[in-house]
């Protein structure tokens, strides 16, 4: 098997080099590259030929759009590193379908490391032990380069659309079995012949790797892509059967999101060395595979990256606007994360804009002291009227209030607010049907401002509350680094009764009763 590889690999890698020394030849005529392994240097915006009030106004625009983070670094060089409070630098955040962009890479450096052949391996050929349901000859046909591109033509259960996959990916986790459901959808299209995102693709991928590379995808990213990098810190979800998610489910701090960025934005060559192969990032970034998006039809994809073509500019994609962008012309790269969907369009078109000059270009005091106001302020939690304490707080501190199976997964409530440590207690029916209900306590903000509690399975969860009216109480939550919007919650409390009201997993308004022993 492996002298059949041989020629294979001396093609890819002899193109590999070429690339790389035209790419070295375009670099000669620039500074030396900055690497970031031990850490990013800084700079101000104006010493990288970028405005910092057109900075300021990118921060505006991540304000009405949930944002909780941007960073741009430029010539190697961070120019903004900016954060919407409560979320902070120190934490990791989900990255969602970036996760695929890194399974991709992962790929490419299999592919370099010998232990795949070629991306036209067939993609049953990984998994001899099992048998797949609905096979035919479009199954049969699957390569692993109709998953990079998303033109497998496996069938999922959402309707057509990047939105759709979440109805897919819905399935798939419910599943005990995430690679047998996946195996066993029918196929809807011959592949190659269209584009139809799901995240089935990708973990079919990362499953795969497990199988070459013998160990699993976090592990082999630690070893190949996470460890050159200088990347320490990241959080990587697995499924039952233990293998890294490959759709979604990674966690990383945005200046290691940068720092992929950066690997790409350098033609794969990090410190001197090639990690991943030009050519793979070549493809990358003249993608053809047509998205057809109806809000951007200009878009297209290749190996889990997106582009648009004669834009310049390719990137890492994640849903709530989890975002790793390159844009190789201007030597710059920019990372966004966010709790909602955002206007993808505008943000690749606005980062540009910043742009002023190749060099450094005159200070600008005025929008100096702009940017530095913008990023006060998102940095700072608004302030909220808080009302004076209603005579019931303490009636019902302390008292533990209880639910019938609900919407909200709710079981259990208790909030003390007499004392110097307001808290909370929450006991939460799990979505896994076989494990217990989760307990999860900590600080309550009673001052219009988050308190974070101690690291739990569902994350770090931040909370605050006020009361509304004499019997009214809003509770709002964030779980700090995960996407999704605040949850609130308004609890209207009537002896030992109280009524809850918030939206499901869904976005469903839901009404439960609760009642405490009295």
């Amino acid at each position: 098997m492996r002298s059949s590889r041989i020629p294979v690999l001396k093609l890819v890698l002899g193109l590999g080099m070429f690339v790389t020394f035209l790419g070295s030849a375009v670099a000669g005529e620039g500074p030396a590259p900055v690497w970031p392994t031990q850490g990013w240097q800084t700079s101000t915006p104006e010493e990288q030929g970028v405005d910092p009030a057109a900075l300021a106004a990118l921060l505006e625009l991540g304000s009405r759009n949930d944002f909780d983070s941007v960073l741009i670094v430029r010539h190697g060089k961070i120019v903004l590193d900016a954060y919407y409070a409560p979320y902070t630098a120190d934490l990791p955040h989900v990255v969602n379908s970036v996760t695929k962009a890194v399974i991709g890479t992962l790929t490419s450096m299999a592919l370099q490391d010998g232990l795949l052949n070629g991306t036209d391996q067939r993609m049953l050929a990984f998994f001899g032990e099992r048998s797949a349901a609905n096979l035919d000859d479009n199954k049969k046909a699957i390569t692993l380069q109709s998953l990079l591109d998303m033109t497998s033509g496996l069938a999922r259960d959402g309707r057509a659309g990047v939105n759709g996959s979440l109805e897919s990916t819905a399935g798939m986790e419910r599943s005990r079995d995430w690679i047998q459901y996946i195996l066993d959808r029918p196929m809807a299209a011959s592949p190659g012949d269209g584009f139809n995102y799901d995240s089935g693709n990708a973990h079919l991928l990362s499953a795969i790797l497990t199988k070459v590379t013998g160990m699993s995808a976090e592990d082999y990213a630690k070893a190949k892509l996470f460890g050159p990098l200088g990347i320490t810190a990241w959080k990587w979800r697995r499924d039952p059967q233990g293998i890294s998610t490959g759709g979604y489910g990674l966690a990383l701090h945005p200046r290691d999101m940068a720092k992929f960025g950066y690997l790409y934005l350098h033609n794969g060559v990090w410190e001197g060395k090639t990690l991943v192969s030009p050519v793979w990032i070549d493809r990358v970034s003249h993608a053809t595979v047509d998205m057809k998006l109806s809000f951007a039809p200009e878009f297209r994809y290749s190996n889990f990256f997106w582009t648009r073509p004669n834009g310049n500019v390719y990137w890492a994609s994640g849903l709530h606007c989890q975002l790793v962008m390159v844009y190789p012309a201007l030597d710059l790269v920019a990372v966004t994360t966010g709790r909602d969907n955002c206007p993808v369009t505008d943000i690749v078109d606005a980062i540009p804009k910043a742009v002023r000059s190749e060099i450094a270009i005159e200070p600008d005091p005025a929008g100096t002291a702009r940017l530095a106001s913008v990023v006060r302020a998102i940095s700072t939690e608004a302030e909220v009227d808080v009302k004076e304490t209603p005579s019931i707080a303490s009636a019902v501190s302390g008292k533990t209030y209880t639910f019938p199976p609900n919407p909200l997964a709710v079981k259990s409530l208790s909030l003390t607010f007499v004392g110097s440590h307001p808290h909370y207690d929450f006991e939460i029916y799990s979505r896994d049907p076989t494990r217990g209900a989760e307990k999860i306590s900590g600080p309550l903000g009673l001052d219009g401002l988050y308190r974070r509690g101690t690291p739990t399975a569902f994350g770090i969860i931040a909370v605050k509350g006020r009361w509304l009216d004499e019997h009214a109480f809003e509770i709002e939550r964030r779980t700090l680094g995960e996407d999704g919007r605040t949850r609130t919650w308004m609890l209207s409390f009537d002896g030992d009764k109280v009524s809850l009201r918030g939206k499901n997993y869904e976005g469903v308004d839901v009404a439960i009763d609760g009642q405490s022993g009295g």
